[in-house]
């Protein structure tokens, strides 16, 4: 088992910080393109349901 000096740990441990800070930010940006998406399916179904000659949004 290798084992880790706390110089080594603490870098580690930073690296493991920085890598959960940008993971939750690209989450952050899927979850708004995904309320974007949503809104723009919700938006074509609306449009679908209002009959053909309506037409679609952009």
């Amino acid at each position: 088992m290798v084992q880790l000096t706390p110089e080594q740990l603490i870098g580690e441990f930073q690296d493991a910080v920085v890598e959960l800070y940008f993971a939750r930010k690209r989450i952050l940006a899927l979850e708004a393109e995904n309320a974007d998406l949503k809104a723009r399916l919700e938006g074509l179904e609306a449009a679908d349901a209002a009959g053909p000659g309506e037409p679609r949004p952009a």
